[in-house]
Order: C-alpha cells, then sequence, then structure tokens
C-alpha cells in the first residue's frame, strides 16, 4: 500500500520564532503561578548575594567608588538588554532561547550547559563554605565528618525546595528577600547604634580614588554582584504576564539591590579596620562587632565575644544569612535548571533531562542531578584543599563567576543578532537609541562580562602595565599567594572539563534533534 506523500511542516515566520516543537507535551505541564510581586522578590533574592559584601569590603573604600562606576557603565546596560530580550521573547528556556535564535543549537547548547553547572559549583562552593564557616563562627565548631554532613545538609536542603511546584516553591526566594532586607536592615540599624557608642573608623578622602589595580581586584566580584535579570525568563511561561512583568520587575529590583550593598559595606568599612576585613568573613567579622552594643566585648587582639542579647541578636542574624544563602542558590537553580531542561528537551542534551514532572511541574531530573554534582564538588574541593577554607572559598567562587561568565559573552550580543533578524517582533519594551543604542547595549555588557573571565584566569591580568601602579602577584587570592600555576589550574582544568560535558550532551542530543527534523 503506497503512503500518501507527508506534508512538509511549515517553517516558522522569521517574525514568529517558535522553538515549541516536541517541547508541547512538557510545556503543558507548567503552572502559570508567578506574579508580578513574585518576580521583584526573585530578583532581588537573586541579585544581592550575601556571599560577595565581604569581598568588596575586603579592597576599602575604593571598592563603593567602583561599585558606582559599575552601576552606570554595566548594571544599567545589562538590565535595559535583559527587559527587551525578556519581554520580547517570553519563552521557557529564556537565555537558552535567546542563544539558540541567534546562533544555533550547539553554541546555545553548549553556552547553556556553562550556565546550568556553574550553580551546582556555586553551592557546592563558596556558599556552602560561607554557611559553615557562619555556623562555626555562631554556633558550635564542626570538626570531622560533621563538616561534611552539615555541608551535605546544605546542599540537599536546596535541592528539596528547587523540586517543588513554583507555586510552593516560589516561596523560597520571597523568604529570601525579605532575610535580606531584614538582616541587612538590622544590621546598618546595629551600625549606627555602635558608632554613637563607639565611633567609627575614618575614611580619608583618597581611600576612596579608584585605582586599576582595585579595579581588576573587584570586577569579578561587582559584576557577579549586578548579575540574574534573567533569571525569571528561564521560567517566562510560569508567569502571568511575563512581558509587563519582567521589565518592571528589573527596574525595581536593580535599585533595591543597589541599596541593599552599598549599605552594608559601608557599614562594614566603619566597623571594622581595614587590616580585619577578609574575603570569606568580612561580613560575619562586622555583624559580630556590631552585635557587641546588645552584649559582649572586643578584645585588644580584635576577638569578639557575644553575650546576653548581644549573643541572641547574632544568632539569629547568623541564621538568617545562612537562610539567605541557601536561597540564593536554590533561586538560581529554579532559573538555571529550567533552561537547562528546555536546551534537552531541544536536542542540545540527553532527552531524559528535559523531562518536566507531572506532579511537581518542575525539571526534576535537572534538579536532582544539580545536587549530585554539587556534593561530588563540596567533598573533592574539601579534600583538595585539605579543610583550607580561604582557598575553598577564592577557587570556587572565581570559578563560579568565570563559568558564569563566559556563558553571557555569548548570550549578550544575541540582542543586537535578534534585534536584526526579528524586527517585526512586538517588543513591549525596547532599548532606546535605536540600532546605536542596541549595540552600545550589547558591547559594555559584552566587554566588561569578558575582561572579567580574563582576570579571573589570570589575576592581576594589566597591572604594573603603562606606569600603572602595582603588582600582578597581589593580586592573586591571598589563600593563594605565590601560587599562580595551581590557582589558574583551578580555573583551567574545570573550565575544559564543563566545555567537554557541553560537547557531550549535545552529542547525547542527536536522537532528538533527528526526530525534530
Amino acid at each position: 500500500m503506497s503512503q500518501a506523500p507527508s506534508t512538509p511542516k511549515p517553517r516558522p515566520e522569521p517574525d514568529a520564532p517558535d522553538l515549541s516543537e516536541g517541547w508541547s507535551e512538557q510545556r503543558s505541564r507548567l503552572r502559570r503561578d508567578l506574579r508580578r510581586l513574585d518576580v521583584l522578590f526573585f530578583l532581588i533574592c537573586t541579585l544581592v548575594g550575601l556571599d560577595t559584601i565581604g569581598s568588596v569590603a575586603a579592597q576599602g573604600p575604593q571598592g563603593l567608588t567602583w561599585m558606582a562606576i559599575l552601576a552606570l557603565v554595566f548594571f544599567l546596560p545589562y538590565g535595559l538588554l535583559v527587559a527587551e530580550l525578556g519581554s520580547a521573547f517570553p519563552v521557557q528556556g529564556g537565555p537558552y532561547v535567546w542563544t539558540r535564535l541567534a546562533f544555533g543549537r550547539l553554541t546555545a547548547g553548549v553556552n547553556q550547559l556553562l550556565y546550568w553547572i556553574s550553580n551546582p559549583v556555586w553551592v557546592g562552593g563558596s556558599l556552602c563554605i560561607i554557611a559553615l564557616t557562619t555556623w562555626e563562627e555562631f554556633f558550635t565548631p564542626l570538626p570531622g565528618g560533621w563538616k561534611y554532613a552539615a555541608g551535605l545538609a546544605f546542599i540537599w536542603g536546596g535541592a528539596l525546595a528547587v523540586v517543588q511546584s513554583v507555586r510552593i516553591g516560589k516561596w523560597v526566594p520571597i523568604a529570601g528577600a525579605v532575610a535580606r532586607i531584614v538582616l541587612l536592615g538590622f544590621f546598618l540599624v546595629s551600625v549606627v547604634v555602635y558608632a554613637a557608642q563607639h565611633g567609627i573608623h575614618a575614611l580619608p578622602a583618597g581611600d576612596f580614588a579608584p585605582t586599576y589595580a582595585g579595579f581588576v581586584a573587584l570586577v569579578p566580584v561587582l559584576i557577579f554582584n549586578y548579575v540574574g535579570f534573567e533569571l525569571p525568563s528561564s521560567a517566562a511561561e510560569e508567569m502571568k504576564n511575563p512581558r509587563r512583568d519582567i521589565p518592571l520587575s528589573i527596574l525595581r529590583s536593580g535599585l533595591a539591590a543597589l541599596v541593599l550593598y552599598g549599605g552594608p559595606i559601608l557599614g562594614i568599612l566603619f566597623v571594622l579596620p581595614g587590616d580585619r576585613i577578609g574575603s570569606l568573613g568580612g561580613f560575619i567579622d562586622a555583624c559580630k562587632a556590631v552585635f557587641t552594643v546588645y552584649g559582649g566585648s572586643i578584645a585588644s587582639d580584635g576577638t569578639v565575644t557575644l553575650t546576653g542579647a548581644g549573643a541572641v541578636f547574632g544568632g539569629i542574624a547568623a541564621a538568617g544569612l545562612i537562610i539567605g544563602l541557601l536561597t540564593s542558590g536554590v533561586t538560581w537553580a529554579m532559573g538555571a535548571h529550567r533552561a537547562q531542561a528546555v536546551a534537552c528537551a531541544d536536542g542540545a542534551g540527553p532527552a531524559w533531562l528535559g523531562h518536566i514532572s507531572e506532579k511537581h511541574g518542575t525539571p526534576v531530573r535537572v534538579n536532582l542531578l544539580s545536587a549530585v554534582l554539587a556534593s561530588l564538588l563540596f567533598v573533592v574541593a574539601l579534600n583538595l584543599t585539605g579543610g583550607d577554607g580561604e582557598k575553598y572559598f577564592a577557587a570556587g567562587l572565581g570559578l563560579t563567576i568565570c563559568t558564569t561568565f563566559i556563558s553571557y559573552v555569548v548570550t549578550f550580543p544575541s540582542l543586537a543578532v535578534l534585534r536584526r533578524k526579528y524586527p517585526s517582533v512586538p517588543r513591549p519594551y525596547s532599548v532606546p537609541g535605536g540600532r546605536f543604542g542596541v549595540r552600545l547595549v550589547s558591547a559594555l555588557a559584552t566587554v566588561f562580562v569578558a575582561f572579567t573571565v580574563v582576570v579571573l584566569i589570570w589575576p592581576g591580568f594589566g597591572v604594573g602595565w603603562f606606569g600603572t601602579a602595582g603588582s600582578a602577584a597581589d593580586s592573586l587570592p591571598e589563600s593563594f599567594a605565590g601560587q599562580r600555576l595551581q590557582y589558574t589550574l583551578s580555573q583551567v582544568v574545570p573550565l575544559a572539563l564543563f566545555v567537554g560535558i557541553g560537547l557531550a550532551f549535545y552529542a547525547a542530543g542527536g536522537r532528538t534533534r533527528r526526530e525534530k527534523g
């Protein structure tokens, strides 16, 4: 029996991109439960990371200067860029879809793998070590196997939150945003009380002068503080009205982030002597110092002892900090994991990872795989560093930022490409300035993240060149002093491995691509 010739599948019009083929069954399991206020709290929880406040304060007053400069030349263009992409292409998967439409499936697939895998690196790295350090500072030591048990409990507690339906899971970023506002607000009030009783450390005007060496040291952490606008777009089809809510939420959360970062960093500088501000414990140490106004004392060697109400407030603040760290990882995971699931369903990864749970409406398989990777990284890194928290923190944070920013180097230029390829797509919000404005915004955002990748792999890049002050060796993290090769390998080797995993994922998606045609 002869078969009728199959009707060719219609190709999407250039002004109406559609990647839904093969995704419709999974899409039907998504639930539109995210409202505008939910998106705002989601972004506050994403942008305001408590793990980097100490790193900025450790560079002194010029950290605030560079924070203000980068707010204008990076944070603003980046917000404009994502506001247009998120409102013009409100499709589940967000950044993956944008790069897929602009540069094709292979590039987008490997790029998305880097974006996704940075989350387990972050959770199993700097977030976990700060949470453990905070616990030991305020509660009890974690000797031997207890440190491993506590770290794994932190990782899998977050995983349990990520797998929940969006109706339940959205309360995690809401709780995280509230915890940040309360914790940082109470810290600032305590700084004022502390200053009234003990005075503050003078901050000479000359210390605010920006230097290139300071810029190289600060740019990775500051820009990492400023990223995350694109994450809600990964759950665009779970929002009530993404075209309206994404641009408004970006504006409001951006202003909130500037206040919630700037105030605590200034407070740390006022309270702690410059030589006592560390990247890992800067915020923790400042909290302990200011809470002595409620009960406690500071010894001549700087040792802080909290008593009475001071110890109570210290314990509450420590719990709030740990909750804030956990919710940072969970919120980023909620976005990055969804985008990875879309990539796998589209043929850029193993099809079984693109599955959306009928019960939860979330990519449970990706979530669990991420928790397994974070656990492995935590255990391996803790052993490789011999339990050295500072070294573990520096390597983990650097790798997290580097991996994320390499993906941004590809994602950010998609704005200009999509404006050219799909000029007729409705854009509820458009970057002002026409073609020039789009190119300027894309170039600024891309150049800064690309430069950040360079200085992360080679700290001190350009220091001492063309008459600039300082030594490149001084830009290495203190825990890697004199160990440039060791630090560089801690970044380059995992990055090469991640790219290899991305290519393997793409190869595993071959069957899906053939079925999609």
